[in-house]
């Protein structure tokens, strides 16, 4: 039950600024991008580009403020279940890294964490939630 190396974020202070710059750089994300909170687009080797404006990531995580000097960005590993997620931050944190948001059922349904890498750089860790029928 290996995590998987998924996505990569980036919080955004300007999204259609970056979604021109990185548009220009040949990456595709759907027209009207520019006008949303969160954007994605497909990554050569099956990994995805996020985009999410400050606003989004304080919907979440209300003290998030950014980075002074750069530090803008996420690494998101894909767990296989959302119990994964809960396993996958407790045995982080219990090797001695920083927990930044315990495991919670998000909005966009996703279980998710937030843990901090040697350096503190922000790890999500995400499963999809199963689908209430």
């Amino acid at each position: 039950m290996t995590p998987q190396f998924a996505v990569i974020g980036l919080v955004a202070s300007d999204l259609a600024a970056s979604v021109a710059f990185y548009r220009r750089l040949g990456l595709v994300f759907p027209e009207g991008s520019e006008d949303q909170p969160h954007v994605e687009a497909e990554l050569p080797g099956g990994l995805t580009l996020a985009l999410d404006t400050e606003a989004t990531v304080r919907s979440f995580h209300p003290a998030w403020q950014p980075p002074a000097g750069g530090g803008r960005t996420a690494l998101a590993f894909k767990c296989e279940t959302p119990a994964a997620v809960d396993a996958v931050y407790g045995d982080l944190v219990g090797a001695g890294y920083h927990g930044e948001l315990k495991p919670w059922d998000a909005f966009w349904g996703m279980r998710y964490a937030v843990v901090h890498d040697p350096d503190g750089n922000g790890v999500d860790l995400f499963a999809q939630l199963p689908s209430a029928e």
